[in-house]
Order: C-alpha cells, then structure tokens, then sequence
C-alpha cells in the first residue's frame, strides 16, 4: 500500500553500499521505518531528504514492517540543528526520547506538533536547555509518568519552600522532607516553571531568561526524574553531559 505522510526524521542508519533506514514520526502512522534505496549515493534524488532532523512530506510503500521509500520532499530541512555540535546535541535527545518512549505505529497529533515545535525552537536560537526539559515533560506526560507538581505528594501542603523527590514522585514541603532525604530544594520560581513546562504547549514558547541556579535546579530535577521514572540510558543526553563537562 502507498502511504503519502508529514513526518519527521528521527535516526538513519546506513545499510549496504548506497541505502539507509530512516524512522520516521507521522501525524498519521507513528513511527515507522522506511528503506531509502540508493539515499547514500552522491546523485541520489533522496540523498537531502534522508538526513537527520528533516521534517518533510514522505511517499512510500509499505507492505509488512519496513516501507521502501518513494519520494520526499523538504517542507524544514533545519539546517542549523546538523551544523551545530550543541544544537544537534539536544535534537537528537529529543528525537531520541521519541524513538525510545513511543512504539511503533503509536500515532499522537499532539506529540509530532510538540516535536516539530520543539525542533522549530531550537533552530531560531531559543534556550536550549528551556526547550529539551518543556520536551521532556511533554513526553512524561504523554507516557503517563508526569509527576505531581501542585502540592506535596505526601500530606498535600502547599508552601513557598517545596523540595522535589523523584523517588515519590513529585515535590514535597519542608515538613515531610524527611521522607526522601534526597529531595532536592528548590526555590519557588523553579517550582512555578516545573508546573508551567506542565502545562504549557511548546508552540507557546517564547524567550525565557532564567538565572544559573533556576536552570541547575531544574536540570536536577528532571534528570532525576527521567532516570528514576523511565529508566533509560540515553546515548545523547550522555553526549550533552560530556559537553557540559567541557564547559567548566
């Protein structure tokens, strides 16, 4: 069957001497993979449209679990996210927190415009670690692992100095600290942008400027969170984590 979709190209790996496999994301179908026969030759008319990050239109036939691909043509080609090392450092955690949190065929509107948002963000120059802990909230939250965020997760108080436990599940107020020493303190702006990132849908995002220990707390907490909740050893975040060492 020929299958005409929007998707956004999640990974490629080369197969043989001149063909790829890309995963795509559709609106339509979920993640499928597709077999780009010839895309690594140098004249191949599918060569631009297979590389990482393209968010195009995709013709290709399907007949079991791989698809061949037909044609593709470029609708953002997101050129900044492959030339940059940092930028392309958090597109491709985001692509892989798709690939690796979604299963196959598993179709959601709503995560391939949040994906595509998110990827639109970081290509015009928006806070890099704003939009991949927004993407990251959107992915538990879809997943069914968002963490409680309103009122501490044990007694349900509400007070300005809150901790957060990835280990119950959300945040926790002074007085029941003390069941998870490992809760991490966190002032009240960081708490009012946990619950924003919530709520908030990535097409929305403007230019946030946060202070160095607004962004460490979050940092904290989400990477906690992730590791805790979901398990997973992510090749790029670990990338990211090698970077931000190199920094200091």
């Amino acid at each position: 069957m020929i299958h005409r979709v929007e998707g956004i190209i999640l990974r490629g790996i080369d197969y043989g001497e001149g063909n790829k496999i890309i995963t795509l994301y559709t609106k339509e179908m979920g993640k499928v993979s597709v077999m780009a026969r010839g895309a690594k030759k140098v004249k191949s008319r599918l060569g631009a449209v297979t590389q990482l990050f393209i968010y195009g239109d995709f013709v290709f036939y399907k007949q079991g679990e791989m698809g061949t691909l037909n044609h593709g043509e470029i609708i953002n080609s997101y050129r900044k996210l492959r030339e940059d090392l940092y930028l392309s450092a958090y597109a491709s955690y985001m692509t892989e927190l798709v690939d690796r949190m979604t299963s196959a065929e598993d179709a959601s509107g709503y995560l391939f415009e949040q994906l595509k948002a998110g990827l639109q963000a970081l290509d015009e120059g928006k806070e890099m670690v704003v939009v991949s802990h927004l993407f990251e909230m959107k992915m538990l939250m879809l997943t069914g692992y968002s963490p409680e965020l309103d009122a501490c997760v044990s007694c349900g108080e509400v007070a300005p100095n809150m901790f957060f436990s990835a280990t119950l599940g959300g945040v926790l107020c002074a007085r029941c600290r003390n069941k998870d020493t490992r809760a991490i303190p966190i002032t009240e702006g960081t708490w009012k942008l946990l619950r924003l990132f919530r709520d908030m849908d990535m097409r929305r995002l403007g230019n946030i400027g946060l202070k160095e220990q607004t962004i460490a707390q979050l940092k904290a907490c989400m990477r906690a969170y992730m590791d805790t909740h979901v398990g997973i050893q992510w090749k790029a975040r670990s990338f990211i984590e090698q970077l931000e060492k190199y920094e200091l």
